[in-house]
């Protein structure tokens, strides 16, 4: 099918497809009103129970907190299978050097970006850990922060290149933070049931509304997820960037 025939089906589906689009457009509840009990019930019942103002928080750690336990297990099971393949298919005995494509001009970093990655990278992982402490009383929270700590992770490689980054970063460590915190919110779920109460029932204090340590074991549970993305996408990036690396023939070459 050549390229017209193509444009002209695709208009031809937009056609039939736009009363339906339209039927369901029109039938939405206009924005602020929302019809279903859900939203209201958690608005009503988080601050009283978990003394919390980010109601987001208040499902991912609490109402649902079940189901996010198992969407991090799910992140740690899809990290640990992508390391086992790429090392399995890359090997371990690289070294400190990048590989080159034949004929292909390495260009060196500018100081401008050694300067920039060096100032940005801290500051980065800094307001990860802003977003990931305030997560009971701000949007924000473990994933979040984890994902903004991991970002300034990879800012420290573009500013240190790859063998600055290797001395400050190990695979060891990234590793513990990921199955840590997995099982730091797996223990705070079980804990509870391990003295009499049910799965991830609140056993802390609860702390101050509106207050950053607020919230009870939901702190627990936010830190280990914290803790777990952090890891996992640091040895994510980890092993992308080993993809780069020379094996001990290339550098013999």
């Amino acid at each position: 099918m050549n390229r017209r025939w193509r444009i002209a089906l695709l208009g031809l589906a937009g056609i039939c497809l736009t009363p339906a689009i339209w039927r369901v457009a029109t039938a939405l509840p206009r924005f602020g009103e929302p019809s279903e009990q859900y939203g209201p019930a958690v608005n009503r019942l988080g601050p009283a129970l978990r003394h919390v103002s980010n109601m987001v928080s208040a499902v991912n750690f609490d109402f649902r907190g079940i189901d996010t336990l198992g969407e991090e297990f799910m992140l740690l099971g899809a990290i640990t299978g992508a390391v086992v393949l790429l090392r399995g298919a890359r090997g371990e005995d690289l070294t400190a050097k990048a590989a080159r494509l034949p004929g292909r001009q390495v260009i060196g970093r500018a100081e401008s970006t050694i300067l920039i990655c060096r100032l940005f990278s801290p500051a980065t992982m800094l307001f990860g850990l802003y977003m990931a402490l305030h997560a009971m009383v701000t949007p924000g929270g473990g994933f979040q922060g984890g994902v903004v700590i991991a970002s300034g992770l990879l800012l420290t490689y573009l500013g240190e290149g790859y063998r600055g980054w290797r001395r400050l970063i190990a695979s060891p460590v990234l590793a513990a933070l990921e199955g840590g915190g997995a099982l730091l919110f797996a223990l705070a779920g079980l804990a509870p049931m391990a003295a009499g109460g049910a799965f991830m029932q609140n056993v802390l204090p609860l702390g101050t509304f509106r207050d950053v340590f607020s919230g009870g074991l939901m702190l627990v549970t936010n830190a280990g997820v914290g803790l777990a993305v952090t890891g996992g996408f640091g040895m994510l990036f980890l092993e992308f960037l080993e993809e780069t690396r020379a094996t001990q023939s290339e550098d013999t070459r």
